[in-house]
């Protein structure tokens, strides 16, 4: 039986959609943990390939339907692509180098391109509010990805071009080394997939669809990781197995079944702006089991990416409630008859 979230009772309702984010964020948190003990690829492969495999057996379980036309598999070969490999393997590679909160933050800006994208694609409308809140999370991510460095040089009127090196290159390489560029471009694929998840569900079961494109998005990942990397596994402990299967299971599965699922029926950018509940769980339980502190500036980078999400989120009940306001402000007043 197919589940109807407009049915299901308001208890139930909350937690189904609030469990992607939770997911994703302590997930992050567990793969944080882990990732010093193996290999970025084989970690993102191992997120994704047997996730999709149980995705699939869930399908199956559940009667949904396996029939994809030829169009539908062009569009899930895509998803998977664009929101598996790429976003897989962008998010490995810089939780490396960045925190499991800081990361998760840079990643869940992605709804600023989701808001966009939808606006051009299905017209979604954005509104005051919308832009204002783009505009600020542009700012919040500007200070989380520049290094403190820079910004501090700038603050104080002292920084000149004389500080960038010289070599294109080079510049984006030391950005790159940071993490936090890197968790950006996985941020644009994961967008690019949620906007991807409206055609692949034209032709196809998105549940269906969701464990293909993990199947066939951990395929090169796990090419890269045969190539590139000697026996990552040999230095995982039990505790290393249990955060991986914890990521797999319930941060991959179960986490990406539930949120493209509700992905195929609603408002993209409002759904995708709930994201900005994973970089508070991954914050939280990253400071609680994995002891990161964030600087100064990049604590207030937060607060705007935050801020700026709640704004794209809640755009059109806050613009009611101001025209609300602003009516009650200008109402004409009774006249009296005496």
């Amino acid at each position: 039986m197919a589940l109807n979230l407009s049915t299901t009772k308001p208890l139930l309702r909350l937690p189904i959609i609030v469990s992607p984010f939770f997911l994703w964020g302590t997930a992050m948190v567990a793969m944080k943990g882990v990732i010093p003990d193996t290999a970025p690829f084989f970690l993102a492969t191992m997120r994704l390939l047997p996730a999709g495999v149980l995705v699939l057996i869930f399908a199956l379980l559940m009667g949904r339907s396996f029939q994809v036309s030829g169009r539908g598999w062009f569009w899930i070969a895509l998803f998977g692509l664009v929101d598996g490999a790429l976003f897989q393997g962008f998010l490995a590679q810089g939780l490396v180098r960045t925190g499991a909160g800081l990361g998760s933050v840079m990643i869940d800006s992605q709804p600023l391109a989701v808001a966009l994208m939808a606006r051009w694609l299905f017209q979604e409308q954005v509104g005051a509010l919308g832009w204002l809140g783009l505009a600020i999370g542009l700012a919040g991510i500007t200070l989380l990805g520049l290094p403190d460095e820079w910004l501090i040089s700038v603050f104080q009127g002292n920084f000149t071009l004389s500080e960038l090196p010289a070599d294109g290159l080079m510049l984006l390489r030391l950005l790159f080394d940071q993490g936090e560029w890197l968790m950006l471009m996985a941020a644009l694929s994961m967008a690019v997939g949620t906007i991807l998840i409206r055609y692949v569900s034209q032709e196809a079961d998105p549940v269906v669809a969701t464990g293909w494109h993990m199947v066939l998005g951990g395929l090169p990942l796990a090419a890269l990781s045969l190539v590139g990397e000697q026996q990552p596994w040999v230095g995982i402990s039990l505790t290393g197995w249990g955060a991986i299967a914890y990521s797999t299971i319930l941060g991959s599965a179960l986490a990406y079944g539930v949120f493209f699922w509700l992905a195929s029926r609603g408002n993209l950018t409002s759904l995708s702006a709930l994201t900005f509940l994973t970089p508070v769980f991954a914050l939280l339980f990253g400071n609680l089991f994995l002891g990161e502190v964030l600087s100064s500036i990049q604590t207030f980078g937060v607060s705007l990416t935050i801020v700026s999400i709640y704004l794209i989120n809640q755009r059109e009940t806050l613009t009611q409630w101001v025209l609300g306001k602003w009516q009650l402000i200008n109402k004409p007043p009774v006249e009296s008859n005496s």
